[in-house]
């Protein structure tokens, strides 16, 4: 027992599971090189062994001493040192886990720009690492070369094979290497004596990242002759790649110079990842205003970034910049485009809880900027995380009383949707929409929400989808605001599958018809062409009653089929609705350039229904200043409307053409000018798609007139200034051409079933009930009209301001 005891091998003792040798290595070392795993956390290290029993007591020294200078040494750009252990028989070092450059450097890709920041950033690590040693410690490494340099997970170059590393004030001798073909990489001056006198402490390592600049462009270097050869090494570094192999050691650059000579402008050391990494790791000690600068510009450059550097050195510094530090939310964009590296499972475990923390923010600008990248992240949230963490938070947005946030809540409404469960689709976000669509004072909103009912059709329940979607979009077509009637009517035509043929003739088609006589044309040919594809559906139904199912298969089914028959006739205007959001005024908050989308992908077709895959237009430019100093407002908040509240909304109180305080009154001096602006605006959104077969190819127009920059409404202007009320959203058909009294009065008659939206009981209501609901809903018309009545005569003393809260 005593003898097992003392025989066993001490090796097991070690904490790390030894695996494969990286081939190669042994051939530039006295060790060998392999891939371990930390016992336990299954953690990944390199690990060097040194068999003791087959080698020299030459090699023993060496990696005695090449131990202790590596547990001694510490520095970012030196590698570090984990465990040891040392028997009779083997000599184990655990380092973090690394590939060796002369191995790496064959799976870097051909000559890119990516390749050449990545290499800059390298040698300037290895440069680093060289004045620490001959500078501050006063040592000499000796063995510079790309056997001696190692990259780790995050891609970063760490100085190894310490054991030739020897006192500056020494023997100014290079040592003999061991194995021989480590001889390539001596210095000329160890086979000629005269130049020993000339040697400076630095000069041996100087030739040494002379060779290893060589190979990071050419590959290995099989003789010295070789270094002649510049064809790959570039223009900026060749004049200090000269000096770096040069013949007289005195004319060698001190580490220390190079960097500061390489980091000038136009130095080979000056480029966007040196920089990037740099202000990483100096984080700690910069302002909010140069991380907000930082980190503002750090979007548009990562795509020239390799991979493995974004994922394991920026992607880390900027979760806890933000978690940690005063980043503010300009770090949210680099950090969710990095998180698409991350795989499935380290993307919940460090982004998710990171995004569901975000959410909870009562920063205007986070939210807002949360909800515009929410394209970036929402694949990867699950839809009890959607349903209990982040659309509570979401829905906030509804009621925001800054217009930009209102908008982007809508939107976002579009990748939320595929997610959300029963009742925060078919009841929570149909009540907001209702809301927005009857009474919000921004047309660009009303518009949206419309675009965006469409886009989430098929995701709601059928019962709902059949009683919502004809009443919301006839709404839609009767609002004074001309792009709101041109969302409605191709909205219709974008949502056709969902309507039994019936509801089309006896609802649909006559709503449409009335736009026949629009004073705008833009709504008008929508209009036409719409009336003409679903009477050609009728027409067709008429002349083969059997296609009757065919057309109505989507009614009643929660997941409607993909080309159906019955959706493909209006794919032009599917294309229509499902491409662009209307760029509302409210999206800036001051004058700007002529606006201009960010697609974000091609627009949808029919035969890809579903939300999720549908692009959306970002609004060209957000204020981020007008969230941060969003003025004192009076409007409702979201604790002002609760659930009991909702049946009790009075719609009615968008008929405004009688009441000049209201912001959607028609304005004698500026309606005809703001109308015909804004409808060359809306076209850019609305009326750029093919028409298909239909029709003759419609007319683009391009204007950009100079009054749109005066349309800008600003979402932080004081409610009681005049400027205020005067935006894109004022305006109303010129009464000349149109009867705003009568049609809005129109428009205020349909309601979203009576603005219900509880939980669908089981189908089968008698006649009398049918009547009694028609009789409640004239009752309700005109109790409406009678509080609409008294509420006019209240607001005759003044004008309201805009946001405030309806009595």
């Amino acid at each position: 027992m005593m003898w097992s005891f003392f025989s066993r091998d001490s090796s097991k003792d070690f904490p790390y599971d030894i695996g494969e040798p990286v081939p190669g290595f042994d051939n530039y070392s006295i060790w060998t090189l392999h891939k371990a795993k930390r016992k336990g956390t299954q953690e990944e290290v390199s690990v060097f062994v040194y068999d003791i029993r087959s080698g020299s007591d030459t090699k023993c020294e060496l990696a005695k001493a090449s131990l202790k200078r590596l547990k001694t040494l510490r520095h970012p750009s030196i590698l570090q040192f984990l465990d040891s252990l040392e028997t009779d028989k083997m000599l184990y070092v655990a380092t973090e886990a690394v590939e060796p450059l002369g191995v790496y450097s064959a799976k870097l890709a051909t000559d890119n720009l990516q390749k050449g920041l990545y290499l800059a950033w390298g040698i300037f690590q290895i440069t680093r690492a060289l004045s620490f040693l001959n500078n501050d410690g006063n040592l000499r490494h000796n063995n510079v070369c790309a056997w001696s340099v190692f990259v780790n997970a995050s891609g970063e170059w760490k100085l190894g094979s310490l054991e030739y590393v020897a006192a500056a004030d020494g023997s100014p001798m290079p040592p003999v290497k061991i194995p021989v073909t480590l001889e390539v990489y001596d210095a000329p001056e160890k086979n000629d004596q005269s130049k020993l006198k000339a040697a400076t402490k630095c000069s041996v390592d100087m030739w040494g990242l002379g060779c290893l600049v060589w190979e990071a462009f050419n590959g290995p270097l099989k003789q010295r002759s070789n270094l002649k050869e510049l064809e790959h090494v570039p223009k900026s570094l060749q004049s200090l790649y000269c000096e770096l192999v040069g013949a007289s050691p005195s004319n060698r650059p001190n580490p220390a110079d190079i960097i500061t000579r390489c980091r000038k402008p136009g130095g080979f050391f000056r480029n966007d990842l040196v920089d990037t990494l740099l202000f990483l790791e100096e984080i700690q000690i910069k302002d909010k205003a140069e991380k907000n600068r930082f980190f503002s510009g750090l979007t548009t450059h990562l795509d020239n970034f390799p991979d493995n550097v974004c994922k394991h050195k920026i992607l880390p510094q900027l979760i806890t910049a933000y978690e940690y530090g005063d980043a503010g939310s300009a770090v949210l964009a680099p950090m969710f485009k990095l998180g698409k590296l991350l795989d499935e499972l380290e993307y919940q475990k460090r982004i998710v809880p990171c995004v569901v923390k975000l959410f909870a923010s009562t920063d205007r600008v986070t939210r807002s900027r949360l909800l515009q990248q929410l394209d970036l992240f929402i694949a990867h949230l699950q839809p009890t995380v959607v349903n209990d963490q982040i659309f509570p938070q979401v829905a906030h947005g509804f009621l925001d009383t800054n217009a930009t946030i209102r908008e982007q809540t809508v939107k976002s409404i579009i990748h939320l949707a595929p997610k959300l469960n029963y009742n925060n689709l078919n009841v929570e976000v149909l009540r907001h929409f209702a809301r927005l669509q009857a009474r919000d004072d921004q047309g660009g909103i009303r518009t949206n929400t419309t675009v965006c009912l469409g886009k989430i059709a098929p995701h709601l329940h059928p019962q709902v989808r059949q009683r919502v979607l004809v009443s919301a979009f006839i709404r839609a077509m009767r609002d004074p605001f001309p792009p709101a009637r041109v969302a409605g009517v191709l909205a219709l035509a974008a949502t056709q599958q969902y309507f039994l043929l019936s509801e089309v003739a006896n609802r649909v088609l006559p709503s449409l018809c009335s736009l026949t006589v629009d004073p705008e044309k833009t709504v008008r040919e929508p209009a036409f062409k719409t009336i003409r594809g679903f009477l050609g559906k009728l027409e067709k139904v008429s002349e083969d009653p059997s296609l009757r199912e065919t057309m109505e298969a989507d009614v009643h089914t929660a997941t409607p089929s993909i080309g159906n028959a019955a959706a493909t006739w209006a794919g032009w205007a599917v294309t229509a609705v499902t491409a662009k959001f209307y760029r509302s005024q409210s999206d800036s908050s001051r004058p700007r350039p002529p606006l201009t989308g960010r697609n974000l992908s091609k627009p949808a077709s029919l035969e890809q229904p579903s939300s999720s895959s549908l692009s959306t237009t970002t609004s060209s430019v957000t204020s981020m200043t007008s969230l941060e100093h969003e003025s004192n407002d009076t409007s409702a908040s979201a604790s002002d409307y609760g659930n009991n509240d909702w049946d009790n909304e009075n719609w009615g109180e968008m008929d405004t053409s009688q009441d000049p305080s209201s912001p959607l009154a028609p304005n004698a001096n500026n309606g005809q000018l703001l109308a015909a602006n804004v409808l060359n605006e809306v076209r850019d959104g609305w009326d750029n798609e093919e028409w298909g077969s239909l029709e003759e190819d419609p007319q683009h127009s391009s204007l950009r007139p100079k009054e749109l920059a005066n349309l800008s409404s600003s979402a932080n202007t004081s409610p009681t200034t005049p400027g205020a009320l005067t935006n894109c959203n004022n305006i109303s058909p010129p009464s000349s051409h149109f009867n705003n009294s009568t049609h809005n009065a129109n428009w205020n008659s349909d309601s979203w079933a009576d603005g219900e939206f509880e939980p669908i009981d089981e189908p089968g209501l008698g006649i009398s009930k049918l009547d009694d609901a028609r009789r409640k809903r004239e009752e309700k018309k005109m109790q409406r009209q009678r509080e609409l009545e008294a509420r006019r005569a209240q607001r005759a003393t003044g004008p309201l301001k805009l946001g405030a809260k309806k009595l």
